[in-house]
């Protein structure tokens, strides 16, 4: 692996760390790329039971790397949102895709994409300082997996996602977004506790267990339902809204940073 990515096997547990902790493990396509390749490797790997998904330092992650000139590479049209899109959800799912149990495990921000990544496996616990939330609406822009209504319901993922409001832990364990809430300095510990718990099954049951509930899920639509929202998702991100020339006018002349605090203030 990579020094942006840190791949540890222990006790059947595979723990996969994003280490880029300086832009709060944001995402870009080579790390895209080799958090997918490490799962994969897991999941082949018939002595490892469990993964567990962590970011190094403070957070979880902020999201997709905002830094990059995403636009540079797919182009501006809906057709090249629609493929970035498209690989962004590709790269989402692994998680889901996996065999095997994924836990997340998240303190500090997780949002944005790595929010859609979090709710992508299949068990999250959080620490106490974890904050939750998809702001892109804010910026004129879509989550690439519309995830959140299927943990938490119509209702308050609307209220969510209308707004690109952020929650703290213990909202997110009330309304069903993460497992379990614990104190920051116990939370690797707890979540390790429950990762070995789960090692202990059989890979044959943890993997048929698994299956059934993806099934289910799918069965009922869910797959037909994220890939309905990139279609609507790239018409969204590749029109020149009044707050996104905006946003991009203060960026230009100040940085991305004046920019999301331009942004920011207006919700204050």
């Amino acid at each position: 692996m990579g020094t942006e990515l840190l791949y540890e096997v222990e006790n059947k547990i595979a723990h996969i760390q994003i280490n880029r902790p300086k832009p709060l493990n944001s995402i870009y396509p080579d790390l895209m790329e080799e958090l997918s390749a490490a799962i994969k490797q897991a999941d082949e790997d018939n002595e490892i039971h469990v993964l567990v998904l962590s970011g190094v330092g403070d957070h979880f992650g902020a999201g997709y790397d905002l830094k990059l000139n995403w636009s540079e590479h797919y182009g501006r049209d809906a057709i090249g949102k629609r493929r970035m899109l498209t690989d962004c959800v590709d790269f989402e799912y692994t998680p889901w895709d996996c065999s095997k149990p994924v836990i997340a495990m998240v303190r500090g921000y997780c949002l944005a994409g790595s929010c859609e990544l979090a709710m992508m496996c299949c068990v999250t616990f959080a620490s106490e300082n974890a904050r939750f939330g998809e702001p892109e609406i804010r910026f004129s822009t879509a989550p690439p997996a519309l995830i959140m209504p299927w943990l938490v319901g119509l209702k308050k993922a609307r209220e969510l996602l209308y707004t690109g409001d952020i929650i703290d832990a213990q909202e997110a364990l009330r309304i069903g977004m993460v497992n379990r809430v614990f104190a920051d300095d116990s939370l690797e510990e707890e979540t390790f506790r429950y990762a070995r718990r789960a090692a202990a099954i059989s890979l044959e049951g943890l993997q048929t267990t698994k299956a059934a509930i993806n099934r289910g899920a799918e069965i009922a639509g869910i797959r037909q339902a994220i890939a309905y929202g990139v279609e609507t998702g790239a018409i969204l991100d590749a029109t020149e809204t009044e707050t996104y020339r905006k946003f991009e006018e203060v960026r230009a002349r100040d940085e991305l940073t004046a920019a999301i605090r331009w942004r920011e203030s207006q919700f204050e």
